[in-house]
């Protein structure tokens, strides 16, 4: 197989001068539209839509967009988010149409990693694993022909660093959370769309714990002089969801040392090399939203280092955990430093990433299942504890049947259809926290 020039090159100097964790080690290949964001400044109001393409949808009714909009990390940078945007076609009613804001699970954290890039990519949601998966990573948008049929607009954002630039903030829940209040202003940007203020947003495993952390972010969500003032958010359905400062902060509570919490970490996701991967993208995002307290070298040898910085900056999860298992012969926990340093900054960065310690906004429903080996159901369990005690309202159902980490949307979907329904109709929603 010939590879282009610039993989050579790349190649050789790696061989020649090493490698550094700021590095991206070659150019992955993106369509035009993301080429183009690429190069764009990160500059507007949050929410402003600075790109946008139209294409063609199969969704009855339906017209779609590729958008690029402006967004913000947990440090309040400016960035930029790609994703897509659906509406049905047709005049919109007097006080616009409700919106429904899309969270996706982990699809990696290389550029071509963002969701809204497939041919195709305005389907309901397409898991690659199954018989009838057609790609090698999830992509499409659950129940959204139900959603277009009720009226709604969607709009489902594939995060900072995933086609637009950046490195990605992988499950850095506070920095995706904000990517989906920012998509839903996006929507109220682009007029064809008929977005209203009504807003809801819902994720699954990575998107799940944007979702929760979306939720606690009251003040961002009412900042004034953005792209679209006044959103309100009715209620945040979260699948599956990971919140690691529920956890953390339950650990420091009963006097687990920052030391013992990061080995606990580790070792929850180091039991298989698909787990360790998720964990590898996780560290290397989080060191990416704090580039000035963390490195790489504090948790990673430094082959491990120039390992993992290489591969998320290069590859999608899939085909990062099957590099990671053929490079180190199912020795990937090697990479691990055994001597970890640095752990009260990485408990702390870890803690202020995830979802915010505040009483959510809006009714929020949780759905898990008991064979989810991948996110353990007792961060959603520590989060409804949590702020339940704050006054929160939010509920936790466990899903019939023996139902695992990637058959719960599926699973979902008809609870959470009728859920947002009636969210959105104004209807009572009973005390999530009274209920066992």
């Amino acid at each position: 197989m010939k590879y282009p020039v610039k993989h050579h090159i790349a190649a050789y100097l790696m061989m020649v001068f090493g490698t550094h964790e700021n590095t991206a080690f070659a150019e992955v290949n993106v369509p035009p539209f993301y080429e183009a964001v690429m190069q764009m400044k990160t500059e507007g109001k949050l929410g402003q839509v600075i790109s946008k393409e139209k294409i063609p949808t199969t969704i009855p009714e339906a017209q779609a967009w590729r958008i690029a909009y402006i967004s913000s990390d947990v440090n309040d940078r400016k960035t930029i988010s790609t994703g897509l945007l659906v509406a049905p076609v047709g005049e919109a009613p007097p006080e616009g149409r409700p919106v429904l804001s899309w969270a996706h699970g982990t699809t990696g954290t290389a550029q071509n990693c963002g969701p809204s890039q497939m041919d195709n990519p305005v389907v309901p949601l397409n898991q690659y694993f199954i018989p009838g998966g057609n790609s090698s990573t999830d992509y499409g948008i659950p129940a959204v022909e139900e959603f277009i049929k009720a009226g709604y607009v969607v709009v489902a954002t594939d995060y900072q660093g995933l086609g637009s630039g950046g490195k990605h903030q992988y499950a850095v829940s506070a920095t995706n959370g904000r990517d989906t209040i920012n998509a839903i202003r996006a929507a109220g940007d682009v007029k064809e769309s008929g977005a209203g203020k009504k807003a809801i947003i819902y994720g699954w495993s990575q998107g799940g714990g944007a979702t929760l952390a979306a939720a606690s972010s009251g003040d961002y969500i009412n900042q004034q002089g953005t792209a679209f003032d006044g959103v309100k958010l009715e209620g945040a359905v979260a699948m599956a969801p990971q919140d690691m400062a529920a956890a953390t902060i339950k650990a420091t509570a009963v006097g687990i040392s920052n030391d013992v919490m990061l080995g606990l970490v580790t070792n929850a996701f180091s039991s298989n090399v698909f787990n360790f991967t998720h964990l590898a993208e996780f560290l290397w995002a989080t060191q990416a939203a704090y580039p000035d307290k963390l490195q790489l070298t504090d948790l990673f040898t430094e082959k491990g280092s120039r390992i993992v910085n290489e591969v998320m900056a290069n590859k999608c999860v899939h085909v990062a955990s099957d590099t990671l298992n053929y490079t180190m012969d199912e020795k990937f926990d090697s990479l691990l430093n055994p001597r970890p340093a640095n752990a009260k900054a990485w408990v702390d960065a870890i803690v202020a990433g995830s979802v915010p310690d505040v009483k959510p906004v809006a009714p929020v429903i949780i759905y898990w299942g008991t064979r989810d080996t991948v996110v353990p159901p007792v961060m959603g369990k520590l989060y409804r504890e949590q702020m339940c005690k704050k006054g929160g309202n939010v509920a936790r159902v466990q899903l019939s049947g023996e139902q695992d980490h990637f058959s719960t949307p599926a699973a979902t979907q008809k609870l959470y259809v009728s859920w947002i329904a009636e969210r959105f109709a104004g209807n009572l929603v009973a005390d999530g926290c009274s209920e066992d």
